[in-house]
């Protein structure tokens, strides 16, 4: 058995980043840079008013201004600021030559149709300075990083239509478990539905992966095998769902070794999810969750997103809150880090959940995270900062 954190590092230890590839920019939300993005220009690319007003001289502000001409967004001014000059500008448009501020619209009064004065006091620049933001051949997203939709404005801004990113990985997922038949299908009274599969799809959809399902596979060793062997040689990682603990039938782990996958972990001290496999062959994975829901929800987020992460070239961290618990707390078993589900209140504290154990996922629909409980602590006490991994 073995703790998280050393199951975590051994994820990351074992798993290589798949190929390259340049892709569309309006298909790489969610994807990983693999190679620097620098920008090709300077932005603003040009001194660019702030707001519509009146470019001209600062010193000249306390003097009537004679109207040159109107700059429009995305036209040039054709006439350069003098003494005593200025030139009606909009937001956006390029500065004339010789102007350092634009006075807002507002604070103008018309002399006649083309002379006005300044009716303040004083005026800021109200002027974007050219590179001001970010100069020419910057570095403006990193390697590594996981496209979000601010990213996908900065690829814009740069003119990287085709940013090179990390190919996704290919994923499998089965469940396995003769007493398993499907949502749209009404168990007997020996059946429960899959709920796992439709779980999974769902989480790795939320990170942009469109999941491989390849059905329910009974509990039979030879039905387990062929459907493993069939997934690792079409897909870069295989989920499975149920048969990997100690049962009679668990083949999981037995099915790995015959197949030559060195296994890195069997057994962590983590509750829920004591029984997740991890293992890897000639770059090819396999992670076996538990068949209970909750035990594969957290095992999932737990170590299956880093997983999954690490393959797309990114260095997944989960979000964490520190915030302290509304209510007392105790726990009888401590021999294991736990993780309960909590939500937060109107106070900003953490709310633990009525929850029954691992197969009481709908307790999870309340949940704005998981509390951790670190291994030998029995009990928190109201108002006492607790550890939350987002969800």
């Amino acid at each position: 058995m073995i703790t998280f954190h050393e199951a975590l590092k051994t994820v990351k230890h074992a798993t290589k980043k798949l190929e390259k590839e340049h892709i569309d920019i309006s298909d790489c939300l969610n994807r990983v840079l693999a190679e620097d993005v620098c920008s090709d220009m300077c932005i603003p690319p040009f001194n660019k008013s702030a707001m519509d007003g009146y470019a001209c001289k600062k010193s000249d502000l306390k003097e009537n201004l004679e109207v040159l001409e109107v700059v429009a967004a995305g036209t040039a001014p054709s006439l350069s600021i003098g003494d005593k000059q200025c030139s009606k500008i909009m937001t956006g448009a390029m500065v004339p030559d010789g102007a350092d501020t634009v006075i807002m619209v507002e604070h103008t009064e018309e002399i006649n149709n083309n002379l006005i004065r300044f009716t303040k006091e004083d005026s800021k620049s109200n002027i974007c300075i050219k590179g001001e933001d970010i100069e020419e051949n910057d570095v403006v997203l990193s390697k590594g990083t996981r496209l979000k939709s601010q990213h996908i404005s900065v690829l814009a801004t740069v003119g990287c239509a085709k940013p090179l990113v990390y190919k996704q990985p290919k994923v499998a997922t089965i469940a396995t478990g003769s007493e398993l038949v499907e949502p749209h299908e009404k168990p007997n009274q020996s059946q429960i539905r899959n709920v796992n599969s439709w779980q999974l799809q769902a989480q790795l959809q939320k990170m942009g992966i469109t999941g491989n399902y390849q059905g329910i596979v009974s509990d039979s060793k030879d039905a387990t095998k062929e459907a493993m062997i069939k997934c690792i040689e079409e897909n870069d990682i295989l989920i499975i769902s149920g048969g990997v603990s100690v049962g009679d039938y668990d083949y999981v782990p037995q099915i790995l070794k015959e197949l030559g996958f060195n296994i890195w972990f069997h057994t962590l001290a983590v509750k829920p999810g004591k029984h997740t496999v991890f293992a890897a062959k000639d770059g090819k994975y396999v992670f076996g969750m538990p068949g209970n829901p909750v035990s594969s929800f957290v095992q999932f987020e737990l170590l299956g997103k880093p997983l999954l992460y690490r393959l797309m070239g990114h260095n997944y961290n989960a979000p964490m809150v520190r915030m302290p618990i509304s209510q007392d707390y105790k726990r009888k078993r401590t021999d294991r880090l736990e993780f309960i589900p909590v939500r937060f209140n109107a106070n900003n504290r953490v709310v633990p959940i009525k929850y029954h154990g691992s197969a009481h996922i709908n307790a999870f629909t309340l949940a704005d995270g998981i509390m951790a409980v670190p291994r030998e602590v029995d009990e928190f006490t109201e108002g006492e900062f607790v550890h939350v991994r987002q969800l």
